[in-house]
């Protein structure tokens, strides 16, 4: 037991150290700075208690609006980034030619970064989607991003081409680990294929959904760099999510204590969706 525990802290001893360092002791250096006034610049901070989380509720529509942005974002971007992920996991499960090549062209998104993602849809949206619209005569590829609706899916479709790959490899992995003895008992009994998806398939791979649910909300709700390079908040800060918004209060208006405050909320607004997603998943998974 005595060597057993000081490999166990030679091993983890450092990451616990470096996770401290780098996350612990940040959030609660965070959540004092949320109680003051600090601008960021100078060394001296005043307390000023809950103010700051009073204006955020009462004054700051921006942050308001960007809390509402990012829901809607979030729930419609996890619904689709899942299904497609699922999707193609069924296609390249499939016994077929190149099924190697196509789990590496829908994987391959997700490896570029998020600000260089940005600038390439920015310039499809507004140079080819324009061009395409003016050579079709159709007026609503037109015009993109300069509104908040097509802002809005501009950005769904970034994070759905971004993230739909990287989902893929969960569900691969869930569906390789189903008993084919199963589906082939189910086919024998007459389940055609939509039967034995709906009820050996998809309830099998339940752990995978709360997994990848779980990781798409997660991240529908941090995004920065997207935004940041898509659309930059516009038009007039209407596509600006929580992540920006807290970006804009902490380094354009040099409001440090402010953006804390925000970061505070959005730290335990993620933490409670996040876990009480997967305490829910968690009771409608099935074993084998």
């Amino acid at each position: 037991m005595k060597k057993n525990k000081g490999w166990f802290i030679l091993f983890v001893g450092p990451i616990l150290l470096a996770f401290l360092v780098v996350q612990i002791i940040p959030i609660f250096i965070g959540m004092y700075y949320s109680f003051t006034d600090w601008d960021g610049i100078g060394n001296q901070a005043n307390w000023v208690g809950l103010q700051n989380y009073i204006e955020i509720f009462t004054q700051d529509e921006g942050f308001l609006h960007a809390f509402a942005f990012t829901t809607i974002f979030a729930i419609v971007s996890v619904f689709i980034i899942n299904i497609i992920g699922f999707g193609l996991a069924l296609l390249v499960t499939k016994e077929m030619k190149g099924n190697n090549f196509l789990r590496g062209i829908f994987f391959m998104p997700n490896l570029i970064g998020g600000l260089i993602l940005g600038f390439i849809w920015q310039f499809i949206f507004i140079k080819a989607f324009d061009w395409i619209g003016a050579q079709l005569g159709v007026s609503a590829l037109q015009g993109w991003l300069s509104t908040t609706m097509t802002g809005f899916w501009g950005l769904v479709i970034l994070m759905s081409w971004q993230l739909s790959g990287y989902m893929m490899v969960i569900y691969i992995s869930a569906l390789q680990g189903i008993p084919e003895s199963l589906k082939e008992a189910a086919a024998i009994d007459g389940a055609n294929y939509l039967q034995r998806l709906r009820h050996i398939i998809i309830p099998l791979v339940a752990p995978a959904f709360t997994v990848g649910i779980f990781l798409s909300l997660s991240n529908a709700f941090k995004l920065f760099d997207q935004n940041l390079a898509l659309t930059n908040g516009g038009p007039y800060n209407s596509t600006q999510m929580l992540a920006l918004n807290i970006y804009s209060t902490a380094f354009t208006y040099n409001k440090l204590g402010l953006a804390q405050a925000k970061a505070v909320i959005f730290l335990f607004t993620v933490a409670i969706i996040t876990l009480t997603q997967l305490y829910y998943n968690k009771k409608k998974e099935v074993e084998m």
